[in-house]
């Protein structure tokens, strides 16, 4: 019995260690054992429909982090960023989370895609883990109101685009806008926001909806309900590909009604698959373009071609570059060991963060969505054009 003592007192001692790590969690881990990485992850699309959203935006992300590495990191600590691809798979991202926080010991998920894909990981990073979640590409309303605990994010909300176009139109002198959009209820809860915003700035405008099956092809029924309702101006709130269907099919008919349009139709694959059909073509954006002569654009455009040669330098580029900036500017506040609860409490204190190429964001223990500002961009000679600076949309509800 005696010489089976020390056998069962170890096995005792390691249960102990387990049940003591596990209660203290992943929110106080440093990134590194000697503080001189900062360990995060991500999850992209980078296989699938949506890999020409995630392979880029990726890009755009790893192109500022490389560039802050390579200026000696975050006060002295280096960026390990660690990327997998989700597929855009909800199931596959939540095993991709358990890889991430459980083996690779990161200390936040930032700059990743996807709704649908990153709120089911909720329960396992955000609840058990502690593991903040910052900056993702997506959310809705529910993620913010009221704030959750370590859920950061800086995409304004699809919401909030619609009731900036309603506003804009309005403003234009617009007194007929016909709203096309698909027939999902995603496309249809933004779509029904355009209509308030317009009556704020002018009661006597009309406004109606015409929806359009998801994913359809054939645009030309569509064109004709449009010549036939008569609008001065119209708002497509449609992905990229339809948009761009719906605007070839418009010049086809001869239809040169005004077009405006959210951030997925600010995009590139627009005006490619849409050619001179987009030309003159309106539209909200959660960024600057990437071909405006400012500074910090300039900054972005050089680093791409440095770090991602392979990448263009765009808008969904662009995306993924002011979510790491955004990062990086709120954790060189921090002092000390780089945890996900010093991150989290960063945040919180984050008053106004400005990449440059995106809204200042400002964040508080009560408000974790770091803006509703956007962008109004034009196509101008084949290419997006910012018009003005940031602007705040009318108050929803």
């Amino acid at each position: 019995m005696r010489r089976r003592a020390p056998r069962v007192l170890h096995a005792v001692l390691a249960t102990v260690l387990t049940l003591v790590a596990t209660a203290c969690g992943a929110g106080n881990r440093p990134a590194d054992a000697n503080d001189k990485v900062i360990r995060i992850g991500a999850w992209y699309p980078l296989t699938g429909a949506l890999a020409s959203f995630g392979i880029p935006e990726r890009a755009g992300a790893d192109a500022y982090f490389k560039s802050v590495n390579a200026r000696g990191g975050i006060n002295g600590r280096k960026i390990d960023w660690i990327v997998k691809d989700n597929a855009y798979d909800p199931q596959q991202t939540v095993q991709i989370a358990r890889r991430l926080v459980d083996q690779d010991g990161v200390v936040a998920i930032v700059a990743s895609n996807g709704t649908a894909q990153s709120q089911a990981t909720f329960p396992f990073v955000l609840e058990q883990s502690k593991v903040p979640v910052l900056n993702t590409l997506g959310g809705d309303a529910s993620w913010y109101g009221p704030a959750r605990d370590g859920l950061f994010g800086l995409q304004t909300l699809y919401e909030d685009q619609a009731a900036a176009l309603g506003d804009w139109v309005a403003r234009d002198g617009a007194k007929k806008v016909l709203v096309v959009h698909s027939d999902p209820a995603a496309f249809i809860n933004v779509a029904k926001e355009i209509a308030p915003a317009a009556h704020k700035a002018d009661p006597s405008i009309e406004v109606k909806q015409l929806s359009v099956k998801f994913q359809t092809t054939d645009y030309s029924p569509v064109i004709s309900k449009v010549k036939a309702a008569k609008a001065d101006a119209v708002v497509v709130i449609l992905a990229a590909a339809e948009a761009a269907t719906y605007l070839k099919e418009a010049k086809l008919q001869g239809l040169s009604t005004p077009v405006y349009g959210y951030a997925p139709v600010a995009a590139q694959a627009t005006l490619t698959l849409a050619g001179p059909a987009a030309e003159g073509v309106k539209a909200v954006q959660l960024v600057k373009s990437p071909h405006d002569a400012d500074p910090a654009v300039k900054e972005f455009r050089d680093a791409m071609a440095k770090y991602e040669p392979g990448q263009p330098a765009d808008f969904v580029t662009l995306w993924g570059w002011a979510a790491a900036k955004a990062f990086v500017e709120i954790a060189k506040t921090i002092e000390g060991p780089v945890t996900s609860e010093a991150i989290t409490a960063a945040y919180e204190k984050a008053e106004a963060i400005d990449t440059g190429v995106a809204p200042v964001l400002r964040f508080s223990a009560d408000n974790h969505l770091g803006t509703r500002d956007v962008q109004k961009v034009v196509v101008k000679n084949g290419r997006w054009e910012s018009i003005g600076d940031f602007f705040t949309p009318p108050a929803r509800g």
